[in-house]
Parts: structure tokens; sequence; C-alpha cells
């Protein structure tokens, strides 16, 4: 987006009663228009984005139409949003359709989401009494990210759906599911350590559709705060090790600890695998400007299974399940040696796709 001076100053259009997420469609707005920092007033371009008050749309088109003077968002012959200039009102459309850009909802136009890391057409639609729970569902499904791990993205999204609805409700912030969430993970630990695995992995499975939960509200709600990110990327960044090294603790709870030169071999394989991921997924954001896993479609079918919490989570799952905790946390290690080499492959040859004189972009975005 451009400077704040050339920001279309909100304009609401009409009045809607009809509550979304525990608030009006009004103040749903105003917490929109906040979080992407577009003024109350109109600056020297009298830029002003008009929006219906009688649709509710993914956050992704107010971004996307506020940073495209002369764009024009339609629901057939319903006018939805529109970013106008010169002094130029809704009522001005029709004479000036040849220099505006029309985009038509009906046309399923596609929008690529850097930030959620997905290619499709955001919601919009009317609400209504009868198409609340409906938008409800959709503005939740569209706050998911299109490139995750496989159990985020197809085992719990309804059982977080539910309670994400139920502490919106309530009044719950994302703060405090986070903190609730946090102290699961740690409870999780300990439970780990004694080698009480069952008991452990359903702490530690509630914690994980909470870290799906907090990051929902918050986008629902618009209540996302800079704190509240730090606190939910802090807790996913830190504890994976940490329970990885306490299961290991727990097994002799089971007779099948690992020799000590076993377990150590084990454990640099694991602790050391997961930061050079993480940093080898840091220096693809430096030098390319967006995530490993959006830029080929193999990265992002890559990404449902790679060596990132919940599917090591599954490995252990399955490994205890059949009463070997010890090849769970062995086959961890694997995963963890094998999805690394993956990952620095990718990054090489991103960089030798540039030196190549190629272009590196989504696959996504490309589309």
């Amino acid at each position: 987006m451009t400077d704040d001076h050339s920001l279309p100053a909100l304009t609401p259009i009409g009045d809607n009663p009809t509550p979304i997420w525990g608030m009006t469609n009004a103040e749903r707005l105003r917490r929109l228009a906040r979080a992407e920092g577009l003024p109350e007033a109109a600056g020297p371009s009298g830029a002003r984005l008009y929006v219906n008050l009688a649709y509710v749309f993914d956050p992704v088109w107010l971004r996307h139409v506020a940073a495209l003077p002369g764009t024009v968002v339609m629901d057939g012959d319903a006018l939805v949003m529109a970013h106008l200039v010169g002094g130029m009102t809704p009522g001005d459309i029709a004479a000036n359709r040849g220099t505006l850009s029309i985009i038509d909802y009906q046309g399923n136009p596609q929008i690529y989401n850097r930030q959620l890391r997905k290619l499709d057409c955001p919601f919009i639609q009317p609400l209504t009494p009868e198409t609340r729970r409906a938008i409800e569902r959709k503005s939740y499904f569209g706050a998911y990210k299109g490139v995750t791990d496989a159990l985020t993205k197809y085992l719990w999204p309804e059982l977080a759906l539910w309670l994400t609805r139920g502490a919106a409700s309530i009044g719950m912030t994302p703060n405090m599911v986070t903190a609730i969430g946090a102290a699961l993970c740690i409870y999780a630990t300990w439970l780990f350590a004694q080698g009480q695995y069952w008991e452990g992995m359903l702490a530690a499975f509630i914690f994980m559709v909470l870290d799906t939960v907090d990051g929902k509200l918050a986008r629902c709600t618009i209540t996302s705060s800079k704190w509240g990110n730090v606190a939910d990327h802090g807790v996913d960044l830190i504890h994976p090790p940490f329970w990885w090294y306490f299961w290991g603790v727990g097994l002799g709870a089971w007779g099948l600890a690992l020799p000590d030169q076993t377990f150590l071999i084990v454990m640099i394989a694991i602790v050391a695998g997961y930061i050079l991921q993480r940093v080898i997924e840091g220096l693809f954001i430096k030098d390319f400007g967006m995530d490993v896993h959006v830029w080929r479609r193999f990265d992002s079918q890559f990404r449902l299974i790679t060596a990132r919490r919940n599917p090591n989570f599954a490995i252990l799952f399955f490994a205890t399940l059949a009463g070997r905790p010890d090849i769970g946390l062995i086959a961890v290690a694997w995963w963890t040696v094998i999805s690394l080499l993956v990952h620095a492959v990718q990054l090489v040859q991103a960089y030798a796709a540039r030196r190549a004189g190629k272009t590196i972009v989504s696959w996504m975005e490309g589309a």
C-alpha cells in the first residue's frame, strides 16, 4: 500500500443490525479499517473507500481494494465496495465505468493472499439473520492458511470452529486462549517426562487445537495484536524440542530408555534439524520475500507432512499405539533429517534459479 496520505477514508453505506462474531457489521468494518490504517477523514486526494454494510466480506477484499484507486467490487448489480477519488461518489459509478476497474464477485475473481498463503476467491455475502451462521463459517475458513500441516488443515477445523464461536460468544480474547494453551503445553511436557504419554498427548492435543483457535479468533473478531502475535508464535517456536527431549526422558518409565549415546544422537538430529530448518525458512523469506512452502506446488504439498510439531506428533502417536514410543522418537529423528535435506535442496534450487535469471515467485501468485 502507498503512503498514509493516499489511503482512502472509510465511508460506510447504510446500516445493518445483524450481529456477526458478537459485534455489528459496522464495528467489524471499523476494526478492519483500523487494522489497515485507513483514516477517518479523506486526505488531499479526496480518496474514499465506500463499503455497503448490507454485505460482509473476507478482510482480504478491503486490503486489496484499498490499495487500488478506482477499483469497484460488485455482486451482480449490487455495490459491495468502491475506492473512489476526485470527489467521485457511488452515484457516479455508472457514468464512469470506462475509467474504473470493475470486479464482479459473481465472476469468481482469484486473489493471492500472501499472509495466509493461498489463492482463492475470498467470500462476499449479504448479511442477514438467516445467513449469519453461514457467513461466520465462511469467515472462519477464510482465515485458515492454505499451506499448513495435514492435521491443522484436515483433522480439527470443525472442532476449532466450534471452540472459536464459543470463545467469541462469551467475550474471550485471543490472548486468553493463548494463555490457556501455553499452560496445557507446559503440562504436556511434564507428563511426557513422567512417561505418561497418553495423558500428555491428550493435553498436547487440546493445546494444538487451541493454537488454531487463538489465531482464528483474532482474525474473525479483528482483534489481532502485536503482543498476541509474539506470544502465540513464541510458544509455537520454542516448545517442540522440549517435547521431544522429555519424551525421550519418559521412555525410562516404559522400560524402553534409549542408550545414552543413541539418545544423544537422536536429540542432536531432532534439535539441530529443527533449528536448521527454521534457519532455511528464514533465509528464504529474507532473500526471496516469501515462505519457502509457497514457491512451487511440491513445496506446498510437502508442508503437509514436513517435520514440524504436528506431523512429528502423529508419528509418536502411532508408535505409542503400537507400544513402541522409543521407535517413534527415533522415527522423528530420521524424518527431521530427511525434511532438513528437502529444505536445503529447496533453498539451493532457489538460489540456482535466481542465478539463471529466473524470477522467484509463488506458484499461487503466478496463477
